[in-house]
């Protein structure tokens, strides 16, 4: 996309009242691994009491929301001329820390770069975000209102995101950017997921006898050999490729002595905008059924992406970059965000931020801290260019409850307790 002429470029001089060394070294210190379905937080509401409190200190109001039992969102709003808003959402959550070759929670700086678990994703992005609303709280309001989200759970199922569909229901969203590290460009289209577990099942006997058992690895070779060899037959999207497929774990064996009468596999299959996640399971079902083997459910099924390219949000966040001087071409991201989630309640989403996914989850995980600061001036100047003066009622798509898509029967729970608002103190 070329530049307009009616963008602003925020000056680099704009956003000087906090640090983004300090404000991003504080987030990495507050560790919040998410505990999967384990007890406790993991330390995710410490972090969204630590954003509430920053934000308080800045003059913007922010709210904690429980979505899980002690698990906690983070919603600030700073007021537009406008009611209908633009949404700024981030996840507060890491994965784990294990073999990193870096302090996990020591917030490290060398070279310009900081180091350690959630620098990169999602915490670098999360900081670019409050920076913008502070800045956007501290000048003239803008013509939307702004929304910022800091949600849990995203690195397992992405329960928090669907509670903050849930709060938004009713409301008119034009659109989100979704902080994840895309390297300072905008993505438009991910894909999505449907994960399955794969079971053979043999006779169990003396390794010495094995005449007198069946291997249930054995039965489960030519399966995993048929996904190597045979990847989904769905034509390409234009911006993510191919859909594939990955064995991703193997579980078999009780001893060395032991033929094994059981063995399993899970399996990742990547889908592309368009394919009905339900259609996907069924057919993977029945063609692995032909080699004899069982498959279960999904224990994972999370849509794709496809925002079109002349969304409002896009097109400003486009204009924005552009105006920046940075690329702004709109792309697409194979792996997935909560972005997903919001598109299908009916908010147009791209994903944007500082940093690279190939330091992400990574054992030197790191981002740039100009690139912290240079993602939050072009927010600001999206959010600023985001929108004319069109009826309120034509500006933008009224939120869907309970439409945020399927990752299991546990999402839903966490979206029916976040309607009932129950809980909604105990998060500090």
């Amino acid at each position: 996309m070329t530049a307009s002429t009616s963008s602003t470029i925020t000056p680099a001089s704009a956003i000087t009242t906090a640090s983004p060394e300090e404000l991003l070294r504080d987030l990495v210190r507050i560790p919040s691994v998410n505990p999967r379905d384990g007890a406790g937080d993991g330390g995710e509401t410490a972090v969204a009491v630590y954003v509430r409190d920053w934000l308080a200190e800045r003059g913007v109001r922010a709210e904690l929301h429980e979505v899980l039992p002690g698990r906690c969102n983070v919603v600030a709003v700073v007021p537009g001329r406008r009611p209908e808003a633009v949404l700024l959402e981030s996840h507060l959550d890491t994965v784990e820390t294990d073999g990193m070759t870096v302090g996990p929670y020591e917030g490290e700086v060398r070279d310009g770069r900081l180091y350690g678990r959630g620098a990169c994703d999602a915490k670098g992005p999360l900081a670019a975000f409050l920076l913008a609303l502070a800045e956007l709280a501290a000048g003239e309001p803008p013509l939307r209102t702004v929304v910022l989200a800091g949600v849990c759970d995203e690195e397992h199922a992405y329960r928090g995101v669907l509670g903050l569909v849930e709060a938004l229901a009713g409301r008119v969203v034009v659109g989100a950017v979704v902080g994840e590290p895309t390297g300072l460009v905008p993505a438009i289209a991910h894909k999505g997921v449907v994960r399955y577990t794969v079971r053979t099942t043999g006779r169990a006997g003396h390794s010495s006898r094995p005449e007198e058992a069946v291997n249930a690895i054995t039965l489960m070779a030519p399966v995993v050999t048929h996904l190597a060899d045979h990847p989904p037959g769905v034509p390409p999207h234009p911006l993510l490729g191919p859909a594939t497929r990955s064995v991703t774990r193997i579980r078999g064996g009780t001893g060395p002595n032991t033929v094994p009468g059981s063995c399993e596999v899970d399996v990742d299959r990547r889908t592309l905008p368009g394919e009905d996640l339900e259609t996907v399971w069924r057919d993977e079902r029945a063609e692995l059924a032909a080699l004899g083997a069982e498959v279960d459910p999904p224990f994972t099924v999370d849509p794709a992406l496809d925002t079109g390219p002349d969304a409002e949000i896009v097109t400003a966040l486009c204009r924005a970059l552009a105006d920046h001087d940075l690329p702004s071409g709109a792309r697409g991201m194979p792996f997935g965000t909560d972005a997903s989630k919001l598109a299908r309640a009916g908010i147009p989403s791209v994903v944007f931020g500082p940093g690279s996914v190939a330091d992400a989850h990574s054992a030197a995980e790191s981002v740039a801290l100009a690139d912290v600061q240079l993602a939050a001036r072009v927010v600001v100047a999206a959010v600023r260019g985001a929108g004319d003066e069109r009826p309120a009622e034509d500006a933008g798509a009224v939120v869907r409850r309970g439409e945020g898509g399927g990752v299991g029967p546990a999402g839903a729970a966490a979206a029916e307790s976040s309607a009932r608002g129950e809980g909604g103190v105990s998060c500090g």
